[in-house]
C-alpha cells in the first residue's frame, strides 16, 4: 500500500510515515496542499492521509478538487477538529474516512487497509502465482501451503512482483513502491531484501534477475 500523509506538522507528519513504514506501508509526506496536489498527480498512491487545516491549498479544498478530477486514491481525513458535526462536513467534502486527533497507530493502520480494500473494483486482495499465494490485506503469505514468516518490506517485494504478473521491475521502480521518496534508489536496499525473500521462499527459485534491469517473478 502506498500513502501519502498530507499534514503540515513536520514533526507529526514525520512520526505518522515512520508508523506507517513500520507498518509494511510505503509512505511519503507533503507538508502543504500545493505540494501534496504536486505529488499526487506525479504517483499513484492508494490512500491520502489528510489533514483539514493546511497552509497553500486548503484541506477541503484539496478534498474536492481531487474529488473533481476523479483520483482514485481514498482519503482519510486526519485533524484535531472531532466533533460530529466535523465529521459530518470532512465526509461532505468527499473524504472516505475521518479519523481525529490525537489518534492510535493501531486504529490508524487498521482503518488504512480497510480504505484499501474498497479500493477500484477487480482489484484482487488474493495474488496467486506459480505455488505463491499472497493475501494483500492480512498479509500473509505462502508456498505450496507453507506459510512464510516475511517481513513487512520482503512482503511489499513480492507483492509487487507477483502484481507484475511475469514483468520485470527496476530496483528504482521497487523502492518507490515499497520504501517512498525518501530512500536512495541507488543503496543496496533492495538487493539484501530480494536476497533474503529468495532465501526464504526455497527452492526451486522463483525470482529471477533481469541482467541490467531489475527482477521478475
Amino acid at each position: 500500500m502506498r500513502v501519502l500523509v498530507i499534514e503540515d506538522e513536520e514533526e507529526l507528519a514525520g512520526m505518522i510515515a515512520e508508523g506507517l513504514r513500520a507498518a509494511g506501508m510505503a509512505a511519503d509526506v507533503a507538508l502543504d496542499g500545493g505540494r501534496a496536489l504536486e505529488m499526487a498527480a506525479a504517483a499513484d498512491y492508494d490512500v491520502l492521509v489528510l489533514d483539514r487545516d493546511l497552509p497553500g491549498i486548503h484541506g477541503d479544498t484539496l478534498c474536492r478538487m481531487l474529488g473533481t478530477t476523479g483520483y482514485p486514491a481514498r482519503i482519510l481525513m486526519l485533524t484535531a477538529a472531532g466533533s460530529l458535526s466535523d465529521i459530518v462536513d470532512g465526509l461532505g467534502q468527499g473524504a472516505d474516512d475521518y479519523l481525529s486527533k490525537p489518534f492510535s497507530y493501531a486504529e490508524l493502520i487498521a482503518r488504512l487497509q480497510a480504505l484499501a480494500r474498497r479500493g477500484p473494483s477487480g482489484t484482487p486482495t488474493v495474488l496467486e502465482r506459480h505455488d505463491l499465494r499472497l493475501d494483500t490485506v492480512r498479509r500473509i503469505a505462502e508456498r505450496d501451503g507453507r506459510l512464510l514468516r516475511l517481513t513487512p518490506k520482503e512482503l511489499g517485494v513480492l507483492e509487487a512482483l507477483m502484481s507484475a504478473d511475469g514483468a520485470p521491475l527496476r530496483a528504482r521502480d521497487l523502492v518507490e513502491m515499497i520504501w517512498g521518496c525518501d530512500t536512495d534508489p541507488l543503496s543496496t536496499t533492495v538487493k539484501v531484501t530480494v536476497h533474503q525473500l529468495r532465501r526464504k521462499l526455497g527452492d526451486p527459485p522463483v525470482i529471477e534477475t533481469v541482467p541490467g534491469f531489475g527482477y521478475r517473478l
